[in-house]
């Protein structure tokens, strides 16, 4: 089944003509009405007359996360203030957030991509979904409940927390799909389990999960635990929430709503558009969005553009699953380290929980020194000296061989390390803390 097949099985050549209007009429609209980018635009020497094509995207200066701090909270509105509806600002824990707004249509828009991602997953009218994504200013919530809304689904919205609540609406209701960050999924299907709560009386077959990057180790323990597909879902505030990117049933990388979401691949370092199959950052610009349109985003997430068609019949771009962000990469010595290299390690070992912690600090000389915190399953814990020894040289040889970093590794008892209702915090960076 698929949502929209209109759009979403569109030939190349119309949906490059959709975009190249969509393109051209949102610069001449942001140029006229947002001080910033006109700003931007004429330091960059463009006018609205030069974009006349998708392809003149290129032409265009980038957008980063610092500038629309700078804006907050209305400087990227375009369109009058009373005509907005909803307003979202990020979840980030530090710093001047930043902020998402939303017309009516933007609202429709929002459910449209969602319910398109929903279908991606096998979701129908006749699903139940419950979302466990954080209501409020959190996109995840509202993005998630539009979406399954729109598609005709029913939705349970019960927000984060409480887990044992949601284990207990999840066999009470009978839910066929959950939605909530990856790391979240992970707790609820540990509380299951811990409860012996037998997972066939649950009538779950699918998740939608985002909101932070996972990886394939993640998903196949997710799928096992909770006897489902696990797909993943991409979105940010700043863009409009989930729903810009999706897998389908194929689970071979994610749909962008090219409609909606122009994407682009650039040398972080360099700012060179990359060809299809080379991994470098994620750019954005928001094609249709009314509220507050962005050009160009530099989003720093690191993935890469996937060629040749999908099986599913959907002829929008793929994108491959998130593999870092150019802010969480740790350079040690060196060396370039994302936290989901080290998630995948553990994952693959039997004796250690996929929950862990990095702590990076400065050592003996200045020199940087990362500890990881690794959580013990109960059946492998052991009081005996040796054995927890031998297991901790076995995962501090895997860090050595595949990744190349001395790591010091911290093996801890079982529920040692906090869950997470929503985005998992994996690194703890003390070389930035002061005092």
């Amino acid at each position: 089944m698929i949502w929209n097949e209109e759009k979403e099985c569109a030939n190349p050549a119309g949906r490059k003509a959709q975009q190249s209007e969509s393109l051209a009429r949102l610069i001449k609209k942001i140029y006229e009405k947002v001080p910033f980018y006109r700003q931007k635009f004429d330091q960059a020497g463009v006018k609205p007359s030069d974009i006349q094509s998708i392809d003149d995207i290129v032409k265009l200066p980038f957008t980063t996360k610092d500038e629309l701090r700078e804006t907050y909270p209305y400087g990227l509105v375009a369109c009058p203030r009373e005509e907005l509806t909803e307003i979202h600002i990020s979840s980030g824990t530090t710093g001047i957030p930043v902020v998402g707004g939303y017309t009516e249509q933007d609202v429709k828009c929002w459910g449209e991509v969602m319910a398109r991602s929903l279908v991606m997953a096998g979701a129908g009218p006749g699903d139940v979904i419950h979302n466990a994504y954080g209501y409020g200013m959190f996109t995840g919530g509202l993005g998630a409940h539009y979406g399954a809304m729109a598609l005709g689904a029913n939705v349970l919205p019960v927000s984060g927390g409480n887990t044992h609540r949601q284990v207990q609406l999840l066999k009470d209701f009978k839910a066929t799909y959950l939605t909530c960050t990856p790391s979240y999924a992970l707790h609820i299907a540990e509380y299951a389990r811990d409860t012996k709560t037998d997972m066939s009386q649950l009538a779950l077959k699918g998740g939608l999960f985002g909101a932070e990057p996972w990886t394939q180790e993640m998903r196949q323990e997710l799928e096992q635990r909770l006897r489902i597909k696990a797909y993943d879902v991409y979105g940010l505030t700043e863009v409009i929430g989930p729903g810009v990117a999706n897998e389908c049933v194929h689970q071979n990388g994610l749909h962008v709503q090219e409609d909606y979401f122009y994407p682009e691949i650039i040398n972080p370092d360099t700012g060179e558009v990359l060809p299809p199959g080379q991994k470098g950052e994620l750019v954005l610009t928001t094609l249709l969005k009314e509220g507050t349109p962005l050009i160009r985003y530099r989003t720093r997430d690191i993935t890469f553009i996937m060629s040749g068609a999908c099986s599913c019949g959907r002829t929008t771009i793929r994108m491959h699953r998130l593999m870092g962000r150019t802010d969480d990469m740790l350079i040690i010595r060196g060396v370039n380290l994302f936290p989901s290299q080290i998630e995948e390690i553990l994952i693959q070992l039997e004796e250690t929980e996929p929950h862990y912690q990095i702590v990076v600090d400065r050592g003996q000389k200045y020199l940087d020194e990362i500890e990881v915190w690794v959580e013990v399953q109960e059946r492998f814990f052991s009081d005996e000296t040796k054995n927890m020894e031998k297991l901790r040289q076995k995962i501090s040889s895997e860090m050595k061989s595949r990744l190349g970093v001395n790591a010091l590794i911290k093996l801890v008892e079982p529920k040692t390390i906090a869950r997470s209702e929503g985005k998992a915090k994996r690194v703890i960076d003390k070389r930035t803390l002061v005092g």
